[in-house]
């Protein structure tokens, strides 16, 4: 279609520029044009007919190391400077509670509450407040956290984002994102040898499915739209979570005093993640608006089109 290839003119460039961002010098991306061309352009013209109201809330989900940060900003770029719309992007990570808040967590609740990610591990309440205020008639500037995976902690306040003006457009991201909770039966059987032998009482679960069942349905149900990458399996995400850890060395090896993780931390890390990132493979499919399918190279290979 002529307008997709007008538009590809349009954010030609700045899409590249990012992408070469994201590179490394053993992993390039592959087939760029064709994902920005074929996926990522008719999911943006999408977008832009369906925010009539605003802001337009639209999630983003996906297991670990599907490409989220990597999507929604690609997205976000074709929305600015296409659609001329002001989007603001941010993952759920950027909510996690403070290390100090995770210690007293684990302590008060389940020694596993300790690990980042899990449903009960974000500050829900800057969340709802957030969307809240870009609701009010008038909107008033807000910071909101940035959080550092490599030092395991929230950022100082004066490095936090600052939002000056309502956006047309909020992107959240993130891998529970539009996440439901499970039954009471399938809470019951472990999915791995961490919860086999770890949380025997099942307190950590039920935790974070409790979690799931009150304060973040509140917070999912203010999403107009979700948007799910979707892996072949859980086996596919470990790969891509290890890849990912791999990157973030690279970046920062010059710094040693840094939580980065090794192979060992990396399969740990992901147990906490396999409940809830199973349940939404089998689930999110069923009420997601748009599903982007992945093959194995971490490429899409086919977009569907549900509400």
């Amino acid at each position: 279609m002529k307008i997709y290839n007008d538009c590809y003119k349009a954010v030609r460039k700045k899409c590249f520029k990012f992408i070469k961002s994201q590179e490394t010098s053993k992993e390039k991306f592959k087939n760029k044009e064709r994902m920005i061309k074929k996926y990522l352009i008719p999911v943006s013209f999408w977008i832009s007919d369906k925010c009539k109201s605003r802001p337009y809330f639209i999630g983003l989900a996906g297991g670990q190391g599907t490409g989220k940060t990597t999507i929604s900003t690609i997205l976000k770029i074709i929305l600015i400077n296409y659609f001329k719309l002001n989007v603001f992007k941010i993952s759920i990570d950027d909510f996690y509670k403070t290390r100090k808040d995770r210690i007293n967590l684990s302590k008060r609740i389940h020694p596993m509450l300790m690990t980042r990610g899990v449903p009960g591990t974000h500050d829900i309440k800057v969340m709802l407040d957030f969307f809240k205020n870009t609701k009010k008639k008038k909107f008033k500037k807000m910071k909101l956290p940035l959080f550092d995976k490599s030092i395991d902690d929230r950022l100082p306040k004066k490095k936090w984002y600052e939002i000056k003006k309502r956006p047309d457009v909020i992107i959240l991201e993130g891998w529970c994102v539009g996440a439901k909770a499970q039954t009471n039966l399938e809470i019951k059987k472990s999915m791995n040898s961490m919860e086999r032998t770890m949380d025997k009482q099942l307190k950590w679960r039920k935790y974070v499915n409790y979690n799931l069942k009150t304060s973040y349905k509140k917070l999912f149900k203010q999403l107009e739209a979700l948007l799910y990458l979707k892996a072949s399996s859980f086996n596919q995400l470990r790969k891509w979570r290890l890849k990912q850890e791999k990157k973030l060395k690279l970046k920062t090896k010059s710094n040693k005093n840094l939580k980065i993780m090794n192979k060992k931390d990396v399969i740990s890390f992901m147990q906490t993640y396999q409940r809830i990132t199973e349940n939404m493979f089998k689930n999110v499919p069923k009420y997601a608006s748009i599903i982007m399918n992945l093959n194995s190279s971490h490429q899409i290979k086919s977009v569907i089109y549900k509400k």
